[in-house]
């Protein structure tokens, strides 16, 4: 197995005020600047033992650097036999229906049984590689523990189509999730930029200055427990990691049993039945469902739109919130 390797730099008078990724680039040739921003946004350079986030941080003279390089994974994912709920396929693209638990491709700490995985196997060698070596085919994500609809092209003509649709924000992306209370009033949109946490670098958060621009728009669809809880659909103007959860969870309703954003805390205060509040300290996973996908057919230009039922789970989880406690 291959370890991690560490290089280790001492700020001197030459690098004062410069950018921490430019300093890097100049100072070790190991590796090209884009990979530098790469592993300082993914928390694994430290400055003075504490992890910086930011490739324009300015040095200070004496700062010590340590910049950890993961071990490479596998060139290449292979093919493997995994079940997928497919809702429409050509010769161009495919679209699948997520299950919750399904990781999209792999990276760290998840190096196979993804969606890729899957995809190359149920397409074999057509998938398209402009995405690269470990995305083939891929144009968006849904988290981990997210469900619902997603497109992979099949070919490199369709993989430049779909990925400019999505950059141009012009593909229909609608969501069901079970939050926290209810929103007032009960339609609305959330501004805020989003980017990382610097002080937890697996989480997103709204900031004041930087990140990226986010715009989530609500829909209050039903009400649970007396206000507890309530369903509400979201659409997405923009899409940033985790817009939905986070831009909810900035308002004060997170998505329910969200374990990065609150979604598990004031259930017991909050959901009266004990019933729901045992369904929902034990459900796995957030309750968000990607239900719509629509976009335009990168060879035909065909209005494509799909739809997908709430999965049993989230389905149990509203019967249950709307249930009465039996003596």
């Amino acid at each position: 197995m291959v370890d991690s390797k560490q290089h280790h730099l001492t700020v001197g008078p030459e690098d004062a005020r410069k950018r921490l990724d430019r300093t890097l680039a100049d100072r070790l040739s190991v590796l090209s600047r884009t990979r530098f921003k790469t592993l300082i946004r993914a928390g694994l350079v430290n400055v003075d033992a504490k992890p910086i986030t930011d490739p324009a941080y300015r040095l200070t003279i004496h700062e010590r650097v340590i910049v950890t390089v993961p071990p490479p994974g596998p060139a290449r994912p292979q093919p493997q036999q995994i079940p997928l709920t497919v809702v429409y396929e050509d010769d161009d693209l495919i679209v699948i229906d997520k299950p919750a638990g399904l990781v999209v491709h792999p990276g760290p700490g998840n190096p196979d049984q993804t969606l890729v995985n899957a995809l190359l196997a149920h397409c074999g060698s057509s998938i398209s590689g402009i995405g690269g070596v470990r995305r083939p085919g891929i144009v968006h994500r849904l988290d981990k523990g997210t469900s619902g609809l997603l497109v992979a092209a099949k070919n490199d003509r369709a993989h430049q189509h779909l990925a400019a649709l999505f950059a141009k924000h012009r593909v229909e992306r609608a969501y069901k999730a079970i939050i926290l209370g209810v929103p007032r009033p009960p339609r609305g949109q959330i501004m805020g930029n989003i980017g990382r946490n610097p002080k937890n670098r697996k989480k997103m958060t709204v900031i004041a200055q930087g990140g990226k621009t986010a715009h989530t728009q609500y829909c209050l669809k039903q009400v649970f427990d007396n206000g507890a809880a309530s369903l509400v659909v979201c659409r997405l103007s923009t899409g940033r990691t985790h817009q939905i959860r986070v831009h909810m969870a900035n308002i004060g309703h997170p998505v329910l049993a969200d374990p990065l954003y609150g979604g598990r805390r004031a259930v017991s205060t909050r959901i009266s039945s004990p019933l729901a509040r045992d369904l929902v300290r034990n459900f796995p996973r957030q309750a968000l469902h990607a239900f719509r996908l629509g976009f335009t057919h990168p060879i035909t230009a065909e209005t494509m739109t799909f739809d997908s039922e709430l999965p049993y789970d989230m389905s149990a989880l509203i019967e249950g919130l709307n249930a009465k406690d039996r003596i």
